[in-house]
């Protein structure tokens, strides 16, 4: 084993170089590790390496793009896929772990990965740690495979996160509610971060100079009811207002076809490498992060957290919340007063809280304090990255003392 680096297999549904804000994450939480440490077993390939992130092997669990259960039999295919591709995936796991020897595995169990993961790691001998992002049992979810099916993949998670040598999870209630039906406790809350750069940079964040009030909205639009609600407020406010009112999208999905979209005061700016989507959020005035004002579908809205939020913090940016009471994301803006929530209770009066808000003179200077004890508290990378680090240490010293049993049994 190298000093601070072992051999690392990463072992879940998407590619080294995916998009997305779980991806990010994880190729945040090893922007140091050396790559001819580090393996990658999924079941996506890739063709092209648009965030430069090298592995020495990544071995492919490809789902077959007629069997991907989308939108034409969804539930047929899923039930094919369950019965003879996960076999195989899990096969291809065992595999890769022969071929490639890791010392440790970071399993992140997400959608048609989850499967063959609890089925090969049942009888591996290699430490694992868990990072649980999102649960499996979501109704978006639930929709494309089956509510039943959904329930076994999120139990099977579970039983991941319980079996494992360490492990996290993406949000102080999932880490609460992962305790409360395991009786395992986590290392710590992993999330994106921001670096020590950023971190400084907080405090040296001014005041936008653009004439006009920005409001940027990062990622892909899940709760579109709620948008298009804070959307009809920002209309009605816009003829009141002394500076015009700005929405800039930065997303890989085109909106510009949707009944709300006016290209008057509403741009689309695409998906943007993260250097400039960072450069071109510290150019706006708020971020708007939204989750559902309903709580129909607890397993998403109460226990995941969209990394926009992050983003946000990261270019020293207040925020809009808008979400139900129990969902993460409104405990958190309750929790640090980054900007203004709103919840089920007042979200009939998003208008007239806004009205205020946009009226404010200098927003950053006014939310600063709260948004760099937020960001230092609970989105440090430094601090969750070596936290993180040393999970893998614990597994490779599971790994060690299983090698060793074994060795003595053998004899």
């Amino acid at each position: 084993m190298s000093p601070g680096f072992p051999r690392l297999l990463v072992a879940t549904e998407f590619s080294p170089n995916a998009s997305g804000g779980g991806p990010a994450v994880v190729r945040q939480m090893l922007r140091d590790w050396p790559a001819d440490r580090l393996f990658w077993w999924s079941c996506s390939g890739e063709t092209e390496k648009p965030f430069g992130r090298d592995v020495a092997g990544h071995r492919v669990a490809s789902i077959p793009k007629k069997l991907y259960p989308q939108r034409k039999l969804p539930r047929v295919k899923a039930w094919w896929l369950e019965q003879l591709w996960v076999p195989w995936a899990a096969r291809q796991l065992r595999l890769a772990i022969r071929d490639f020897q890791p010392e440790a595995i970071w399993v992140i169990p997400h959608q048609w990965s989850i499967l063959p993961l609890k089925t090969a790691l049942s009888t591996s001998r290699i430490g694992f740690h868990v990072t649980m992002q999102d649960y499996a049992d979501s109704r978006s979810n639930a929709a494309r495979i089956g509510l039943n099916r959904g329930r076994r993949f999120a139990a099977a998670a579970r039983l991941l996160y319980r079996d494992a040598t360490t492990r996290d999870a993406t949000s102080h209630p999932m880490i609460e509610d992962l305790e409360r039906s395991t009786s395992c406790s986590a290392a710590q809350m992993l999330h994106a971060g921001l670096e020590q750069d950023d971190l400084r940079a907080l405090g040296s964040i001014g005041s936008s100079t653009h004439p006009a009030i920005r409001i940027a909205y990062a990622g892909t639009i899940i709760v579109e009811d709620v948008f298009t609600a804070f959307v009809d407020a920002l209309k009605s406010l816009r003829p009141k207002q002394n500076r015009p009112i700005e929405l800039h999208l930065f997303s890989a999905h085109s909106y510009r076809n949707r009944p709300w979209f006016d290209p008057d005061w509403m741009s689309e700016n695409g998906n943007l490498p993260e250097a400039e989507l960072a450069a071109r959020l510290k150019e706006c005035t708020w971020g708007f992060a939204p989750m559902a004002l309903g709580d129909d579908d607890p397993q998403y809205n109460r226990f995941s957290f969209p990394t926009k939020f992050i983003s946000y913090l990261a270019a020293g940016l207040p925020i809009i919340t808008l979400g139900h009471s129990r969902s993460s994301v409104t405990k958190m803006a309750r929790d640090y007063r980054v900007g203004i929530c709103l919840d089920e209770s007042n979200a009939g009066d998003v208008a007239s809280a806004l009205g205020v808000a946009l009226n404010l003179p200098e927003p950053r200077r006014f939310f600063r304090e709260e948004i760099t004890r937020c960001a230092r508290q609970e989105f440090d990378a430094t601090k969750m990255r070596h936290t993180l680090h040393r999970c893998f240490e614990e597994c490779v010293r599971a790994t060690n003392q299983s090698s060793a049993c074994g060795s003595f049994i053998q004899r």
